[in-house]
C-alpha cells in the first residue's frame, strides 16, 4: 500500500514547506511585503505543481492500488 510517496507528492510538499518558511521569515522583524508574497505564492502554487507533476507520470500509480 502506498502513502501518496511519489516525486509529485513530495515536491508539493517541499515546495509547500520553503513558501510558508520564506513568507514567515519575511515577517521578522519587519515586514517585508514582496518576499512574504513570494513565499505565498510557492505556498499556493505548490498544489498545481503537485497535479501537473501527477498528471506527467511522477505520482503514484491508482490502478495498482486496491
Amino acid at each position: 500500500m502506498s502513502h501518496g510517496s511519489s516525486p509529485a507528492a513530495w515536491t508539493a510538499v517541499i515546495t509547500s514547506l520553503v513558501g510558508f518558511t520564506v513568507g514567515a521569515v519575511a515577517l521578522i522583524p519587519e515586514p517585508n511585503w514582496t518576499i512574504f508574497t513570494i513565499g505565498c505564492v510557492l505556498a499556493v502554487g505548490a498544489a498545481p505543481l503537485g497535479k501537473i507533476m501527477s498528471m506527467a507520470g511522477l505520482g503514484i500509480d491508482r490502478q495498482k492500488q486496491h
